[in-house]
C-alpha cells in the first residue's frame, strides 16, 4: 500500500497556489498609496499615517455573504457576490463616517475549482476599486467534509478610517426626520428562506414568474449596494446625524441601534412601496407581512437621519446623488420602532 498524500485527503496544494497566483494582477488592481507590501507577505501592511484626519479612529467591521452564495452558485452567476460582501461590509462602516481603506478576503470551499474563485476574486476586485479600498489580502481554504461538493462560502473584513468630530451617529435627538434610501433588493438577507422556497417550488431562476418585470434570478442576485458614493456627495451640503444600514433584521432591529436612549422611531410604511421581488416572496411563502419586515429591508436599504426641517432637502440631495430616496419617518421620544 502507497503513502497517502494530501492530495488523496481532497486538499491540492499545488492548485490552490496556483489559482492564488492567478489573481495577482486582480489584487494589485485596488493598490492604494497606503499599500505597503506586494503579494505572497504573511500579513497585509498599510501605511498608519493619515494626513488629512486630526484625530483618525479605525473602524472596522466584517461580515458574510451568508446563503445567498447557495443562490448564486445555482444560476451560475459568481461575480456579483463578490460586490455583496465588500459593499455589505463598506455600508457597515459608512453608518459611523469612515472611509474605508483597506478589505481582506476569505474564500473557503470542499474543493477549489480555480474558475469559480478567480470569478469570486473579480467581483470583490471590482467593488474594492470602486469604493477606493485596496484588497490587502486574504485567505483560501479547502475542507473537504465541512462544506459540500459545488459549496464555498465567502467572509469579508474592512477596516476603514474617520475623524473623531466626524464620527456619526452626531446629535441625533427627537424631531429628527428619517429619510429613507431604496434598496436594490434583498441585498445579503433572506436567502435561507429563499433557497427553502427554490427547493421546495422548483422554482425557475432564469424566467419572470410573472409579476417581477424581469427573470427571478436578476431580482434576487442583484448585488448588495453601496450608499458611499452617494453619501459622500451628500454629506457635503448637508448636516446627517446619523446613517443606520438595513440589514438581517430589517428597520425594527437595526435603526435603533445608532437610537440614543429615550428616542424611538415612528416609520410610515405607507411612504413607500418595496421592490416587487418581496411581495412575490411574501405570496409565495405566505409570509405574515409584519414577519417580513422583520426579515427583509423591504426596499429601504439605507436611512439617513437629518434635523426634521432638512428631510426634503435631504430627499433632493439623495436624488441628484442617483438614489431614490423619501421620507420615511421621524424620531419621538420613547425607545424602539413604531410603524
Amino acid at each position: 500500500m502507497g503513502g497517502m498524500t494530501y492530495r488523496d485527503a481532497g486538499v491540492d496544494i499545488d492548485k490552490k497556489m496556483a489559482a492564488v497566483g492567478g489573481i495577482g494582477g486582480l489584487v494589485r488592481s485596488t493598490f492604494t498609496p497606503g499599500v505597503l507590501h506586494d503579494l505572497g507577505s504573511f500579513g497585509g501592511m498599510f501605511s498608519g499615517r493619515f494626513p488629512k484626519h486630526e484625530d483618525p479612529i479605525l473602524v472596522a467591521t466584517n461580515d458574510g455573504v451568508g446563503t445567498k452564495v447557495r443562490t448564486g452558485v445555482r444560476a451560475g452567476r459568481l461575480r456579483g457576490l463578490g460586490h455583496d460582501i465588500v459593499n455589505h461590509c463598506v455600508d457597515d462602516i459608512l453608518v459611523q463616517g469612515a472611509e474605508p481603506l483597506f478589505f481582506l478576503d476569505y474564500f473557503a470551499s470542499s474543493v477549489l475549482e480555480p474558475e469559480v474563485f478567480e470569478e469570486v476574486i473579480q467581483g470583490i476586485a471590482e467593488a474594492c476599486r470602486n469604493a477606493g479600498a485596496a484588497l490587502l489580502g486574504g485567505e483560501t481554504a479547502e475542507m473537504p467534509g465541512v462544506y459540500e461538493p459545488g459549496e464555498f462560502d465567502i467572509v469579508g473584513c474592512i477596516v476603514g478610517v474617520v475623524d473623531r468630530k466626524a464620527v456619526w451617529p452626531r446629535g441625533v435627538a427627537a424631531g429628527d426626520a428619517l429619510v429613507g434610501v431604496r434598496s436594490d433588493g434583498l441585498h445579503t438577507n433572506g436567502f435561507s428562506l429563499v433557497n427553502r422556497l427554490i427547493e421546495r417550488d422548483d422554482l425557475d431562476l432564469t424566467v419572470d414568474p410573472g409579476s417581477l418585470g424581469e427573470s427571478l434570478g436578476d431580482a434576487l442576485l442583484r448585488p448588495h449596494r453601496s450608499y458611499l458614493p452617494a453619501i459622500r456627495a451628500v454629506r457635503e451640503h448637508l448636516d446627517i446625524h446619523g446613517l443606520a444600514h438595513i440589514t438581517g433584521g430589517g428597520i425594527q432591529d437595526n435603526l435603533p441601534r445608532v437610537l440614543p436612549e429615550g428616542v424611538g422611531a415612528q416609520v410610515d410604511r405607507a411612504s413607500w412601496k418595496p421592490n416587487p421581488v418581496f411581495d412575490f416572496l411574501i405570496e409565495r411563502a405566505a409570509m405574515d407581512r409584519d414577519e417580513a419586515y422583520h426579515v427583509f429591508n423591504m426596499g429601504c436599504g439605507l436611512i439617513v437621519i437629518v434635523d426634521g426641517e432638512k428631510a426634503e432637502a435631504a430627499v433632493s440631495a439623495l436624488g441628484e446623488a442617483g438614489e431614490e430616496a423619501w421620507v420615511l419617518g421621524r424620531l419621538v421620544e420613547g425607545e424602539g420602532v413604531a410603524f
